[in-house]
């Protein structure tokens, strides 16, 4: 789809919740964001400043009531949770975009296209409203923009500025629009990935994942609907509504409620809450079998069946790791017989350096999953047929997630 959406949004809803969300909405779906007549000169192209790593988690706050501004013209309570990564920014007035469409919805913000009207460029407007000022709310819009700040890569999403709106009492992100997403690429029935094209898509998210990591993020909502695909054949993750900041050497407690169920590791399912790439590298793995075999591998519909789904592929841990690990639902999801590992069999007909990158990927220990780097050296890349340029990927009508939902909605 063309812009950010995932576990900061929420999960997708159908159309007849969008229908009454919508009413509830005081804006429309296109018009104005604001109604007031755009000024010139304002909205500048705003530069990416690096964040310092004093910004490394969002802070304790308390969140101070009403739309109060600094100097800097920024709401006290966007200072206080993520002034560090918004120092060197000017605020964009609301007025200065038009709303063209709503492509995305969820429990915290909407998603829409829009237009700059300064630079005429078309653009993705995250939304979230601030009005009662939820401390979680807050919270994860803080962490996304600090993360966001923090990285600068081609096939990571951009943050381009941020946008206020004192009528609407909320906040905007604003991305780059990009036409499709990897999930609205595969549900195209016609579209069948040549191993170049899967090696194209797989080198570009393991390199942004490398780059995430290097930089002490873990993004932890890996799926194909956060992966963007932009009309040159690039790719981008985007939705860091869910990621974290992390230091390997000094490791703290974190949720197991990340990721979403059919791309989820079984160290999250079993209770982990102290974790590290791994956790990414899994949904990679995911992810890189779903492009080979056309379809999702894993589509459990409860957490004890998509924990039962991954032992019966990558079979069950070994007792080593159940005692070393010590998770805390081990004794309740402990299957009673071990599994056999049949990852090979499952998928013999993929290529034989793809199975043995999916081996690591989808190793149930994280720790034999090994780096995004690693993985990127493995014989799967540097072996014939070499992965195909972006820009030779074949060229599709703009698709969304959402749009495919709906038709399905409708279907039924």
């Amino acid at each position: 789809m063309g812009c950010v959406l995932g576990r900061a949004t929420g999960r997708i809803k159908t159309r007849r919740k969008q229908k009454n969300d919508d009413r509830r909405d005081s804006e429309s779906a296109a018009g104005p964001v604001e109604n007031e007549v755009p000024e010139r000169g304002k909205g500048k192209k705003i530069e990416e400043v690096p964040v310092p790593s004093s910004a490394a988690e969002v802070p304790d706050f308390r969140l101070r009531r009403g739309f109060s501004t600094g100097g800097d013209g920024w709401p006290s309570w966007l200072n206080d949770v993520a002034g560090q990564a918004i120092k060197d920014w000017k605020p964009r007035r609301a007025n200065t975009f038009e709303k063209l469409d709503k492509i995305g919805q969820g429990t915290y913000s909407n998603v829409y296209k829009a237009r700059d009207l300064i630079t005429g460029k078309v653009v993705a407007l995250k939304k979230v409203r601030f009005d009662n000022l939820e401390p979680e709310t807050v919270k994860f819009m803080a962490r996304e923009i600090l993360v966001l700040r923090r990285l600068n890569h081609p096939n990571v999403i951009k943050l381009e500025g941020l946008v206020i709106s004192r009528m609407s009492s909320s906040l905007y992100l604003v991305f780059e629009y990009m036409e499709h997403d990897l999930a609205g690429l595969a549900a195209v029935q016609s579209v069948k990935f040549t191993e170049p094209q899967v090696k194209c898509y797989m080198k570009q998210l393991l390199s942004g994942l490398e780059h995430c990591h290097n930089n002490g993020v873990l993004h932890r909502d890996i799926k194909c609907s956060n992966l963007l695909i932009g009309n040159d054949g690039v790719l981008r993750i985007a939705d860091f509504g869910l990621a974290s900041f992390y230091e390997p050497e000094h490791k703290r407690p974190m949720t197991s409620r990340v990721i979403t169920l059919w791309y989820r590791p079984p160290e999250l399912l079993l209770g982990a809450t102290y974790y590290g790439v791994g956790v990414d590298l899994w949904s990679a793995g995911c992810i890189l079998a779903e492009l080979l075999a056309g379809k999702p591998i894993l589509r459990g519909r409860t957490e004890v069946e998509q924990l039962h789904k991954i032992f019966k592929l990558c079979g069950s841990p070994s007792e080593e790791y159940w005692k070393k690990s010590r998770l805390p639902n081990a004794t309740l999801y402990k299957p009673q017989q071990p599994y056999k590992r049949c990852l090979a069999e499952t998928f013999k007909d993929f290529p034989q350096t793809a199975l043995s990158l999916l081996e690591s990927l989808l190793a149930i220990d994280p720790d034999a999953r090994g780096t995004a780097t690693a993985a990127l050296n493995s014989e799967f890349f540097t072996t014939e047929p070499y992965a195909c340029e972006p820009e030779s990927l074949p060229k599709f009508p703009p698709s969304k997630e959402l749009d495919i939902k709906l038709r399905d909605e409708e279907a039924r």
